[in-house]
């Protein structure tokens, strides 16, 4: 006779299965042009976001500055504001998206490896508390005590602290007086 009996999570099982969710799992497989126009958008947003197209955006900008030296101060404040800084900012911010996605994807990794090893290391003190229970069970055997089972809820009866309905209320009573 078992103590306990633990049964688990459904996302347990498919969570075995799954490995982390990477950028390439997440692209369109659909149609011909779907994954046309997914490669198209993933080729020039690599290019654009790169500091050697941030140094071709700067050099083919400063072919205008003359231009704008020659027109005054009010054609070099537009020069720079809606030509030099909006086309090689934008190349130079993509970079920065890019390198603090890379570090946010290999966070995401890391806690989905620890999620794993913790769950994984869950099953052994299961495993460790089944063994517990058959020796409790032996001994209350042979003091003559029947040990009363404690059986874990089916995932369908399971409640949440959201959906009870009314089991709290005198507690919360009591804290709204003091």
């Amino acid at each position: 006779m078992t103590i306990y009996q633990h049964i688990r999570h459904p996302h347990i099982a498919s969570r075995r299965a799954d490995r982390p969710v990477k950028v390439l799992d997440l692209l369109p497989r659909g149609t011909a042009i779907n994954r046309f126009n997914t490669k198209v958008a993933i080729i020039i947003t690599t290019a654009v976001g790169s500091m050697w197209c941030a140094y071709a955006f700067a050099l083919f900008d400063l072919l205008s500055l003359p231009t704008a030296i020659r027109g005054g101060v009010s054609t070099i404040v537009s020069w720079v504001a809606q030509t030099f800084l909006q086309l090689v900012l934008l190349s130079i911010i993509m970079v920065g998206q890019n390198v603090q996605a890379a570090a946010a994807d290999k966070r995401a990794e890391a806690t989905f490896h620890d999620a794993s090893a913790t769950l994984h290391e869950v099953a052994h003190v299961q495993g460790h508390l089944a063994a517990q229970d058959a020796l409790l069970s032996k001994i209350a055997e042979r003091i003559g005590l029947d040990p009363v089972p404690v059986i874990d809820a089916p995932p369908d009866e399971l409640t949440w602290s959201g959906d009870e309905s009314g089991s709290d209320d005198e507690t919360t009573g009591q804290d709204q007086d003091t």
